[in-house]
């Protein structure tokens, strides 16, 4: 071989390595952590959790590849809350999840720089939350669940479907129910339940025999009904709820489609799984370089009426047609 040809093949071979080296350098692997209040093993957990993963997929973030999640759930209970708080922070992921207020409080406490997208969460602006919702400053953002109004439809549907309805409770429990949402829950509630000519009562529960006893108690007079609060808990022992509401024949409105067609009566609300994997957007936009300060709050639109016309049979109620004309699903 000529002098000239080697030189030219030794040069080739200098340029050509260093870009061969270069393609085969593995792509980053990114890390997302998730705070759910909820049981891992509920149908409505799963369904979060298939819905936010198979969104980052169609995004580009395939788990195992180049995102891993790691998931907490903390089962409604308050101390889990801070505990999986600190592990996720501890683990420095690139972004948070968190399910509704008591997550994103804990995971405050913990980390003022780690993005946090929330969702399941209503007045994050009079939580203290975010500074406004167009520029929420700080490292959250998110997807705000609803506002005050939707209390107000919850006890008009429930009047509409359930004529007799003078007297209604409240169930929540306190522990995982924010302490503001009662406050704004009450005042929004006082004018409208004046103009139905309804009661409000607040009845606070933390296990399973509470609610038994709360559904006891407003079935010992006519006219009575119930309201869930949307927390944890209520996700939790929704089951429980809504047993005890049919054998004390109470007519039961909720917030999310689980308790319609887990035999509750109705249900008002967002859809819980598609906000799942509309907060995947939001991740998708940070793990590219997006600041969460300058992410404006989402707030939801689009709200659902899901009707269990077997359970108002049961129930001896005869529902108007132009509220089955106005509702998105009826169950039958």
């Amino acid at each position: 071989m000529r002098r000239r040809d080697l030189l030219a093949l030794f040069g080739s071979t200098v340029i050509w390595l260093p870009l061969t080296g270069e393609a085969q350098q593995p792509e980053p692997v990114r890390r997302v952590g998730v705070l759910m209040p909820f049981p891992e093993e509920a149908p409505l957990t799963r369904a979060f959790v298939t819905a936010f993963a198979q969104a980052l997929g169609r995004l580009g973030w395939v788990e195992g590849k180049n995102v891993r999640i790691d998931y907490r759930f903390a089962v409604g209970d308050p101390t889990l809350f801070k505990t999986y708080a600190a592990e996720l922070v501890a683990l420095s992921p690139d972004a948070i999840l968190a399910d509704t207020i008591l997550p994103v409080a804990a995971l405050q406490e913990q980390t003022r720089t780690i993005p946090i997208v929330f969702v399941l969460m209503r007045d994050p602006v009079g939580l203290g939350v975010v500074q406004n919702l167009a520029r929420p400053g700080g490292n959250i953002t998110g997807f705000s669940a609803y506002d005050t109004s939707i209390f107000e439809k919850w006890l008009q549907l429930l009047k509409e479907i359930a004529p007799a309805v003078t007297r209604v409770a409240v169930i929540f429990n306190p522990e995982t129910t924010a302490g503001p949402y009662i406050t704004l829950f009450s005042r929004a509630m006082e004018a409208t339940a004046s103009s139905l000519g309804v009661t409000v009562t607040l009845a606070p529960m933390r296990d399973d025999a509470a609610i038994e006893d709360a559904v006891a108690a407003q079935a010992r007079q006519p006219g009575g009904g119930l309201i869930t609060l949307p927390d944890p808990f209520m996700v939790a022992h929704h089951d429980v709820i809504i047993a005890a509401a049919a054998r004390h024949n109470l007519p039961l409105m909720g917030l999310g489609d689980m308790f319609p067609r887990a035999g509750g009566l109705m249900s008002y609300g967002f859809d819980p799984v598609e906000v799942h994997a509309q907060a995947a957007s939001y991740i998708d936009r940070i793990l590219k370089g997006a600041n969460p300060a300058d992410l404006p709050v989402q707030q939801l639109v689009k709200l659902s009426l899901v009707i269990n016309l077997k359970t108002a049979k049961a129930l001896g109620l005869t529902v108007p047609p132009s509220l089955l004309a106005r509702a998105d699903e009826v169950i039958e």
